[in-house]
């Protein structure tokens, strides 16, 4: 039986999505998949309905690496009430509990930043995209069933407190993959006895992308423009797909080598690192990306048929 041919553009790259507050990160993606009339795309790691900011897109090839965005490390800002506890420990969810936090100072909640800095552990809330049985705990939630949940490690790298006003502190995370800022928030509110939770989360990057973000406002104008003069306006917020890991190490191969690399082989390459995953180029070609083998050789992974 014949394959269906996938409808939609051949498009690859990344964009960068400024996701707004109040959908989900899928919405969002079938909305930018929409406006490139693309044939594929993934975005790179869920952000919750309320949070906004950094949510990398991967079109078409750019999907092979995606996974890499994924586990990459990520920065939040976070605005969070002390005093009230929520069922989702957000400003989502229903109200558990009232305490008083005026008594709460900057400098009492700085005494306890080391105790939420660098290898700290985690219980996934219930409303989250964690499996149990085969099931998402936000629908076990939902039906009012919780379960328990396996602590998880996590690094959080940097821990900066901005302000604190009326009942509402400002911070920032730097952190590993699988933090769930949400936990953070509670149970540091839980520490300085008042409780707490998140009412604005705004992610500022991933991995090596920490700049400009697009707004689907600008990609809807944009797509606009393009009805008259094609993809052009549209496909200018593309980033190549090998940025996506520009901090990798790279090495670069000569016609030879490169088609074998292409047919599955590993090659050995002059110079190439001992260890870990690479870029690899034929010249200035990115062809996709390897693992370097006990043997020193650098084994392809994730092939990229065609470069945006």
């Amino acid at each position: 039986m014949a394959r269906r041919r996938r409808k939609g553009r051949a498009i690859n790259g990344v964009l960068l999505l400024d996701k707004p507050a109040g959908i989900t990160s899928n919405k969002a993606l079938q909305e930018v998949k929409h406006l490139f009339r693309a044939a594929k795309a993934g975005h790179t790691g869920s952000l919750d309905p309320l949070a906004t900011g950094m949510l990398p897109i991967c079109l078409g090839e750019a999907t092979k690496i995606s996974a890499f965005l994924l586990d990459a490390d990520k920065r939040y800002r976070v605005s969070c009430r002390l005093g009230i506890t929520t069922t989702t420990a957000d400003a989502d969810g229903e109200i558990l509990q009232t305490r008083d936090c005026s008594h709460i100072t900057l400098k009492q909640i700085e005494k306890r930043v080391p105790d939420f800095s660098g290898t700290i552990s985690q219980i996934p809330p219930m409303y989250s995209a964690v499996k149990h049985e085969g099931q998402r705990l936000y629908a076990l939630a939902r039906e009012g069933i919780e379960v328990e949940r396996k602590p998880r490690t996590v690094q959080i790298y940097e821990l900066l407190l901005h302000s604190l006003k009326d009942g509402v502190l400002d911070l920032e995370v730097a952190c590993s993959k699988g933090t769930y800022i949400r936990t953070l928030v509670e149970d540091l509110g839980e520490a300085l006895g008042c409780g707490a939770h998140v009412v604005q989360l705004h992610r500022l990057s991933v991995g090596p992308f920490d700049g400009d973000m697009v707004t689907i406002d600008e990609l809807r104008a944009a797509a606009d423009a393009s009805e008259a003069e094609g993809f052009a306006a549209l496909d200018a917020y593309l980033l190549p797909i090998d940025s996506a890991i520009s901090n990798w190490p790279d090495v670069h191969l000569e016609p030879d080598a490169a088609f074998y690399m292409m047919q599955g082989q590993p090659i050995l390459v002059p110079h190439a690192p001992t260890e870990g995953w690479v870029r690899i180029y034929d010249k200035s070609q990115f062809l996709g990306v390897g693992e370097i083998q006990d043997d020193g050789k650098v084994a392809p992974r994730r092939m990229i048929q065609s470069s945006a």
